[in-house]
């Protein structure tokens, strides 16, 4: 169980990072072509997404990494099932309807909810 959680918690924090790092230094019109979305959230938005991102990512990593206070990679996996299931909708109310992603996402992290109750 240990290597399988930090199989697939290391490959969803690769992910949020990097999305998290691009949404914190990109300007709205480097990201347009990646995210259809941008222009209909206000920037400081977007950037506080991204910051949310790479805190969730480092969640997933550094706790169990250091022993302390393991129980927050459960709950930033937690976060992250939360955070997708608000992309879906931005997704859904928008022009963009492309969710298979968000999906993928929130099953990801719900796998890594479940390892990381076996840690």
């Amino acid at each position: 169980m240990n290597l399988a959680y930090w199989i697939v918690a290391g490959l969803l924090a690769l992910f949020y990072f990097y999305a998290g790092a691009i949404k914190v230094s990109r300007s709205r019109d480097q990201l347009r072509p990646m995210m259809a979305w941008v222009d209909r959230m206000p920037l400081s938005v977007l950037r506080l997404l991204g910051a949310v991102e790479l805190l969730g990512a480092t969640g997933l990593i550094l706790p169990p990494l250091t022993g302390i206070a393991p129980s927050l990679a459960p709950a930033a996996a937690i976060g992250f099932v939360l955070l997708q299931i608000g992309a879906v909708a931005v997704h859904l109310t928008g022009e963009d309807r492309r969710i298979t992603l968000n999906v993928g996402l929130i099953i990801t992290a719900t796998v890594t909810i479940w390892l990381a109750t076996g840690l």
